[in-house]
């Protein structure tokens, strides 16, 4: 789900090198047919989603400087993450966080959690 003005998700701001994700609807069926009760794949270490926002990066440290001359509005800089709104992120369980957001289950992904990405691009 990519970030539109019209949509809930573009009032929220994602901090540092964390990233909000959306779970895949799991399977509910096995491969031998059994079905499955809520909650049973949410238990996997292992879990993929749709990454919704994005945090703005690692934050590069500025240099202590007291000089005159320099303009005091120097902004932060930040090195980018690599994962994408729109990316298909496998990710551990046990590094992130959740969050219930307008009555929907959400995660809170710092990057380092995150194993795995797909992203749909043309070539």
């Amino acid at each position: 789900m990519r970030l539109t003005t019209d949509n809930k998700f573009r009032k929220l701001i994602v901090i540092g090198d964390r990233v909000l994700i959306r779970l895949t609807r799991p399977n509910e069926k096995t491969e031998s047919g059994l079905y499955l009760p809520p909650g049973v794949q949410e238990k996997e270490k292992v879990q993929q989603g749709y990454v919704i926002r994005t945090g703005p990066g690692y934050a590069i440290p500025m240099p202590v400087e007291d000089e005159p001359w320099k303009n005091e509005d120097d902004k932060v800089k930040y090195v980018p993450l690599q994962a994408k709104e729109g990316d298909l992120a496998i990710f551990l369980l046990s590094g992130a966080t959740e969050v219930l957001y307008e009555g929907e289950k959400y995660y809170i992904v710092p990057q380092s959690a995150i194993l795995m990405l797909e992203r749909e691009e043309t070539i």
